[in-house]
């Protein structure tokens, strides 16, 4: 698991150092850098996923389009150079001997520190990584990103290099309905793409596959169409899916249905929240233990209710083991949150929520209130989730 991200002159970022849990909240003001630290995990995977450890980080790419190395290096403090640390909690480290050593212990776990500076000029499309440090080493060291003691080991699950090539990033502007949704050239695509565009196929390929344990619903059998099915029942009462694939034109057709009484719908002719949902929900499902899924605004065409149901289901995703970073402005996705941990689904602790205020704010740029077991929090920051009393007050004349 990651237990932490700094970011050092990344966009909006002269130093950002950010706590990781189980499950993040990214909440706040817009254009204060919540994308931000999603796209920095996003680019990392971005260049795994592309270019498989390349010496570079490309900054356009399958999964962000970003511009130029001036959009993505703080042009306030930053100039030409910029840097990525994470710190991560596994049963791995860089080269898998400690692990090793450690393999009849399930427990064993370490923080290992990696951190990546990069340079370029300000028209580049893509970053050169200009050195590294590992193991909270102070010292900057000339390499690559494909360093050997990152790449994929014996020890692989559970390591970084895991995380980054297993990372799902659903960004806040998803796919609508469709007539038909293509199928990836790639026969064993894993990927929701950042759009959720794969939805429909990863539903359809692996109707079959077993989801986590500790995601699956009791009363329907644990694999992946009948689980994502009774999800989405959860979500709109009723919900019923009809997946097809037409092998001639490589293309899946995707039926709904929210009632026993009539046909099964075309996407076009059903809620718009249906097809929003049902990406987050295919992700979720499809994610490994120890993945990473990123999901900008899941409360999009949500109802209230609905968007306070995605907060406890993404909670529970997080406590099956999937690590589970969430940009979102809905207060009810927030209390479902707070209401799954009252619930005893998920540790307090094991969520953490960031509050961040524009740069030119006289705030602190992130601030991070601690919830306690009955989901209540120390401290509400102004901003955070407080519109309702603030416009409650205005109309009845307090302020």
């Amino acid at each position: 698991m990651l237990t932490q991200i700094e970011l050092r002159h990344f966009k909006c970022f002269e130093l950002l150092k950010l706590p990781l849990a189980p499950l993040t909240l990214l909440a706040g003001a817009n254009a204060s850098g919540k994308s931000s630290v999603l796209q920095a995990l996003g680019l990392l995977h971005q260049t795994v996923k592309d270019a498989y450890w390349s010496d570079r980080l490309f900054l356009n790419g399958s999964v962000l389009r970003l511009g130029r190395a001036a959009d993505v290096i703080d042009q306030v403090h930053g100039r030409r150079t910029c840097s990525i640390t994470l710190i991560d909690r596994g049963i791995g480290d860089p080269t898998g001997e400690r692990a090793a050593e450690h393999e009849d212990d399930p427990d064993w776990a370490e923080d290992l520190l990696y951190a990546w500076r990069f340079s370029g000029e300000p028209t580049d499309r893509s970053l050169r990584i200009t050195g590294i440090r590992l193991d909270d080493d102070p010292e900057w060291q000339e390499s690559h990103f494909h360093l050997e003691r990152l790449m994929p080991s014996e020890m692989y699950y559970g390591t970084l290099p895991f995380r980054l090539e297993a990372l799902s990033y659903l960004t806040a502007e998803r796919l609508g309905p469709r007539d038909s949704y293509r199928v990836p050239d790639s026969e064993e695509h894993t990927e929701i793409g950042p759009a959720g565009e794969n939805a429909a196929s990863l539903l359809e390929t692996g109707r079959s596959t077993e989801v986590l344990r500790g995601l699956a619903l009791p009363d329907v059998p644990p694999t992946r169409l009948p689980q994502v099915q009774a999800r989405m029942a959860s979500f709109f009462p009723g919900c019923v899916l009809d997946v097809q694939q037409i092998p001639a034109a490589n293309v899946i057709t995707l039926g709904i249905r929210t009632s026993d009484d009539t046909p099964f719908h075309r996407p076009v002719h059903t809620g718009f929240g249906l097809t929003q949902v049902l990406p987050v929900v295919v992700a979720a499902l499809s994610a490994a233990r120890d993945a990473l899924l990123l999901v900008e605004n899941p409360e999009v065409h949500l109802h209230p209710a609905g968007q306070a149901q995605m907060g406890i289901f993404l909670a529970e995703v997080a406590a099956a083991g999937v690590q589970v970073l969430v940009e979102s402005h809905s207060d009810h996705v927030l209390n479902g949150i707070r209401r799954a941990a009252k619930a005893g689904v998920l540790e307090p602790e094991d969520a953490a929520l960031h509050f961040f205020s524009p740069r030119s704010a006289e705030a602190p740029q992130v601030q991070t209130p601690t919830m306690s077991a009955d989901g209540r929090l120390d401290f509400w920051p102004d901003g955070f989730f407080d519109q309702l009393d603030k416009d409650l007050s205005a109309l009845a004349g307090w302020n």
